[in-house]
């Protein structure tokens, strides 16, 4: 009996033992030089430190983690890239492994898919490639083990996410939508209407821009409606698809992130009100949002950016040559046919066609207000679930469920559209079906695409890319220069990954702790010292929607490229030089200035006048068309 109770008691031990090795949580791959989190918790209280040790074949790394409360929670770093074991309690217990890589290779596929695009043309082959080129970086440099994880794991991984599958039936559906509306007219119908009031190249794409405004609640939906809307209309005023992309592009993201009720709130409030906890501040991250709005410079001034050279119709670079070869031609795109043999298949159209301007019209609304209406219904069910929250606009919007909604706008509009085809005659049963999937079919290409750009936002997740480049950027400095290098480094990260929201998540619970205690190392004063957080606040929204309207591999430059039918990197090539004008004239004139005590009022005032300014010195004036 007493060996049996030995045995059992010899046991428990090797249990509590095998399970405190368990507790530790570390990352199985990391960078040289860059920190990264060891965890554990529900330790004994008889533990006060944890002595730990990296081994390689050639170099121990040996550390003290000391416990607070129950819990580990620190960070460390390493010097030298190699295979490393983790052992604890004097080399005996081996908890884990983990592989240290330099830190430089984790902006390679990044970089490789962005000069690829540039330079070959081809958007999705660069994507494969930056993917298939971190895939051997995260598998150790085995090129064979690369490929076949490349497609039953990165790829299949971008697919499987539940957020990703709502947005690629969506775009699906709103190309349905655009194949029913085509097919039976209405699109047709919907653009004379328009052209009555846009009949010049100038009133045509001031109202792109304002319609870019008018739909301020999504971006996805803002670039798919925009650009599949007004292109028929700039088409035939002999607007560059590279300018409709660009007026598509700088509206979306830019308006989204800037107005009280969006679907992108309930996400930034959510960043700011962790980060706010972790310095233990009291504000309301509401508040703080609000009072963000006038440090937002760079949305602000691509917004009127894009109306300028709108209603001027002065552009510069790339984009005049754009514009100058429509006007003067009628060649849409670098590769497109003379305008004339569009316009006789156009009135082709028309003429066989009895169609009526809603028969467009209603559909995209029903994208519109029915979005509208899910954000709500989902808002308010979530508020009932959770309780304790007052229903105000800011909470039902915050709440919300954005891709439900979209998906369930885009299916009642398709299903709308279809009947209302049938109903008027206008298509057959066979007719309306075969033009929702010829639509459906137009926009798998983007669904290939969509899939490939997340793929490399998964890579550079894994590889820790934006880590690296907040490593190298984020040294010592004076506070007041910190909100200029928290925008340029979003910016960096946000065009490198191709996405504002990782940017944002990445970023946001890093800057609001270091810019607290920068300021009050430097000693600032409670008044400083909030405006300094309130300024790396702004540009952490600011700078993540640099990336995410300019960078070749970002989905929302992806939708409005493929929703405005134009070659995807002539898009980004004629965008860019704006879109880096406005960042450098934002960092000079707003983030900068502003940090030191400029009121932020005067700032965009300032940053209004010099853009203007640029505009007229350096931009020509486009040759005018007017439609007969």
């Amino acid at each position: 009996m007493k060996k049996i109770f030995l045995f059992i008691l010899f046991s428990l031990l090797l249990i509590t033992q095998n399970s405190f090795a368990q507790k530790f949580t570390i990352p199985t791959l990391t960078l040289t030089n860059v920190k990264f989190n060891i965890k554990s918790s529900a330790l004994s209280d008889s533990i006060t430190t944890v002595p730990i040790k990296f081994v390689s074949n050639s170099r121990t790394f040996s550390f003290i983690l000391h416990k607070q409360g129950n819990n580990i929670d620190t960070t460390i770093e390493l010097q030298e890239s190699g295979e490393y074991k983790i052992f604890v309690n004097s080399n005996k217990e081996i908890i884990s492994a983990v592989r240290v890589i330099p830190g430089w290779l984790s902006i390679i596929p990044p970089l490789i898919a962005i000069l690829l695009a540039l330079l070959i043309r081809h958007v999705l082959v660069s994507l494969a490639a930056g993917i298939y080129i971190g895939a051997i970086f995260l598998y150790d440099f085995n090129p064979v083990i690369a490929f076949l994880r490349f497609a039953d794991t990165i790829i299949l991984k971008s697919l499987t996410n539940p957020d990703h599958m709502f947005i690629i039936v969506f775009t699906l559906l709103i190309g349905g939508v655009v194949g029913v509306i085509s097919s039976n007219g209405g699109t047709a119908d919907l653009a004379k209407v328009i052209t009555k009031y846009a009949r010049t190249a100038k009133s045509g794409m001031v109202a792109s821009w304002v319609m870019g405004i008018a739909i301020f609640f999504d971006d996805y939906a803002n670039s798919l409606i925009i650009g599949n809307m007004m292109r028929p209309i700039t088409d035939k005023l002999r607007i560059s698809r590279e300018k409709l992309a660009y007026i598509v592009d700088s509206t979306a993201a830019p308006i989204a992130s800037i107005v009280i009720i969006s679907t992108w709130i309930g996400y930034e409030l959510g960043l700011i009100g962790e980060g706010l906890r972790s310095i233990g501040s009291t504000e309301n991250a509401y508040d703080v949002f609000l009072n963000t709005i006038p440090f937002r410079f760079y949305p602000i001034a691509a917004l009127f950016f894009v109306f300028i050279v709108s209603y001027f119709q002065r552009d510069f670079g790339p984009m005049f040559k754009a514009e100058k070869r429509a006007r003067t031609t009628g060649r849409l795109t670098e590769t497109d046919e003379p305008l004339e043999d569009k316009k006789i298949e156009t009135e082709k159209m028309s003429i066989t066609k009895k169609s009526k301007w809603f028969n467009g019209a209603i559909p995209i609304l029903i994208i519109l207000f029915g979005t509208i209406a899910g954000l709500i219904y989902t808002g308010i069910n979530d508020l009932k679930e959770i309780g304790g929250l007052q229903f105000t606009l800011q909470n039902i919007i915050s709440h919300s469920d954005s891709y439900s909604s979209l998906l369930w706008a885009s299916f009642a509009a398709s299903i709308v559209a279809i009947v209302m085809s049938i109903w008027e005659k206008l298509l057959s049963l066979t007719k309306a079906m075969e033009a929702w999937f010829q639509g459906i079919q137009s926009m798998l290409f983007a669904a290939l695409i969509l899939v490939f750009a997340w793929g490399i936002s998964s890579i550079t997740n894994d590889l820790k890319t934006a880590d690296y480049l907040i490593s190298i950027l984020s040294n010592s400095i004076d506070p007041r220069y910190l909100p200029v290098l928290v925008f340029l480094v979003c910016a960096l990260i946000s065009f490198a990954t191709g996405t504002s929201w990782g940017t944002m998540a990445i970023v946001m619970p890093i800057v609001i702790p270091l810019a607290h205690k920068i300021s009050v190392i430097s000693g600032l004063s409670a008044v400083d010292s909030r405006l300094i957080i309130h300024g790396v606040i702004s540009s952490v929204l600011t700078g993540s929607v640099f990336g995410d309207h300019c960078s070749p591999i970002a989905d929302t430059t992806i939708l409005s490229s493929l929703a405005s039918k134009c070659n995807h990197i002539d898009h980004v090539r004629t965008q860019l030089p704006y879109a880096i004008l406005i960042a450098v004239v934002c960092m000079m004139l707003g983030d900068l200035p502003t940090a030191f005590g400029l009121n932020p009022y005067i700032a965009i005032i300032l940053i209004l006048i010099v853009l203007t300014l640029i505009l007229f010195i350096f931009g020509k004036k486009v040759p005018e068309f007017v439609e007969n």
